[in-house]
């Protein structure tokens, strides 16, 4: 148990130093645009419809579960504002960046281990290009831009299965549904959401190109590397999450 703890604080040194050298090489050039687009394509567009459908998912259990305790007390009336605010504040990001977290870092994980298992990581250093540059930072960035676009995407597609589940048990249309839904949300609960949403994506990206470019020789590695970022980016979405709600608190207290 202790020399558990010791590797996990390990790893966080690690990971450190990692995503100190990314804003270190960060502002250097040369400048990968075209490899940027590649990666956040590969990133983005194709992961829109796991998100799409998870999302719609969430938004038809969420209003379904919710619906009979509402009527219960009354309070039916309120369904849009509940969903709206509990999926845009906290239940899109999350599910969305731990849905990107099982796709994405692994994919990176195991891409970059096997690149630095078959040497191309080396070539690349000894060619003179920078491989940190044109892998790491690239994919960071990709990551980071792309996934508050998805966790809207999300956010939009649950809205609009909460809103079918209205429109069928309750007859509420979809017009007043959604204008009930943007008349309950502020500036105080997109913000956050967004913000953070950028910190997934970078924690995301930092944990797939560190496991996958330090990944251990040989085959087995490479499977290590990607079944480890999935791991430990869920965990650290997590504490990023406790972290920028305990933040957000304290800035609506003051």
């Amino acid at each position: 148990m202790v020399e558990q703890i010791k590797q996990f604080f390990i790893q966080i040194g690690d990971l450190s130093r990692f995503a100190s050298r990314f804003f270190k090489e960060f502002y250097k050039p040369p400048f990968e645009f075209k490899e940027l687009l590649h990666q956040c394509y590969q990133m983005g567009n194709r992961s829109l419809v796991l998100v799409g459908l998870t999302g719609f998912i969430i938004g038809l259990v969420l209003t379904l579960q919710s619906r009979p305790t509402m009527i219960q007390f009354g309070a039916v009336s309120w369904m849009p504002n509940m969903v709206g605010i509990s999926i845009v504040r906290e239940i899109g990001p999350v599910i969305t960046a731990l849905i990107c977290a099982g796709r994405i870092a692994s994919g990176i994980g195991a891409e970059l281990g096997s690149m630095r298992v078959t040497e191309q990581i080396d070539a690349m250093e000894v060619s003179g290009t920078n491989p940190f540059k044109y892998l790491v930072i690239t994919r960071i960035l990709a990551t980071t831009l792309m996934l508050p676009l998805l966790v809207v995407f999300g956010d939009l597609i649950a809205l609009y299965g909460s809103a079918l589940v209205e429109n069928i048990k309750g007859q509420v249309s979809f017009q007043l549904y959604f204008n009930t839904v943007f008349n309950a949300l502020s500036f105080g609960d997109l913000v956050p959401a967004t913000v953070k949403s950028f910190f997934f994506g970078f924690v995301i990206g930092l944990v797939g190109c560190y496991k996958g470019y330090y990944s251990k020789k040989g085959t087995a590695g490479v499977g290590v590397a990607a079944n480890t970022a999935v791991v430990m980016a869920s965990l650290l979405l997590f504490v990023v999450d406790f972290i920028a709600v305990f933040v957000s608190d304290i800035f609506y207290e003051l």
